[in-house]
């Protein structure tokens, strides 16, 4: 990891010192995602509910610039004025991310055809390749939809990563990464979230747009 996404996790852990125990596994997933995109893959997002949120939330947070500027890669630009002999619109680089909840067509297909508890792995079969990161939101760890979602993830060949709460429920053991917020109830378990992905978004994006910030 570069020194930059190196500081800012030093600087979020000083500050926060009640989250101490998530500060090795969320190393690892902040590593695990760069090296995904690193190797041109992408993060996959899931939840339910309030975690459905998050999830979107976090996948917006890459797909355009958080907290760093986002320069157009060059080779994009000068093949976008040799292609329409103008410069391209005023967009932000992105970093690939999709969240699993947003298609209402297939999601309510698999719940009409197959069963609603494989809404989201029926995506994850569908979008996940090997290197990819699944990050499943789950505040019990007890989700339904996330439980078959993640092993078809690892299936595939994903590196999974849970958001969780309380003890991390049947999802811990299944995730080859689980950050353990530490809090029982639900709504104390999404606050420490919002931290915890808000601090995984700004330490990725700086490992790939630090110098343009």
């Amino acid at each position: 990891m570069q020194p930059n996404a190196q500081a800012r996790l030093h600087d979020f852990f000083a500050a926060h010192p009640a989250l101490a125990a998530t500060q090795a596994p969320l190393t690892q997933a902040v590593e695990a995602i760069i090296a995904s995109y690193r190797q041109g893959g992408k993060v996959l997002a899931a939840g339910c509910g309030g975690s459905m949120s998050d999830a979107e939330h976090i996948t917006g947070e890459l797909l355009k610039s958080f907290r760093c500027k986002r320069p157009l890669p060059p080779a994009f630009v000068q093949k976008y004025e040799a292609l329409f002999g103008e410069a391209p619109p005023p967009l932000e680089a992105s970093l690939p991310a999709v969240c699993l909840t947003g298609n209402a067509a297939i999601l309510t297909a698999v719940m009409n055809d197959i069963g609603g508890d494989y809404a989201f792995a029926q995506n994850a079969l569908g979008l996940c390749n090997p290197g990819d990161v699944l990050i499943a939101i789950s505040t019990s760890g007890n989700s339904r939809l996330l439980l078959p979602a993640v092993k078809v993830a690892r299936a595939k060949g994903a590196v999974t990563v849970l958001l969780t709460g309380g003890t991390g429920g049947k999802l811990k053991p299944l995730c080859d990464i689980a950050i353990v917020a530490p809090a029982a109830e639900t709504y104390l378990v999404q606050e420490q979230h919002i931290l915890l992905y808000h601090l995984i978004c700004a330490a990725v994006e700086e490992a790939f747009f630090f110098a343009a910030a």
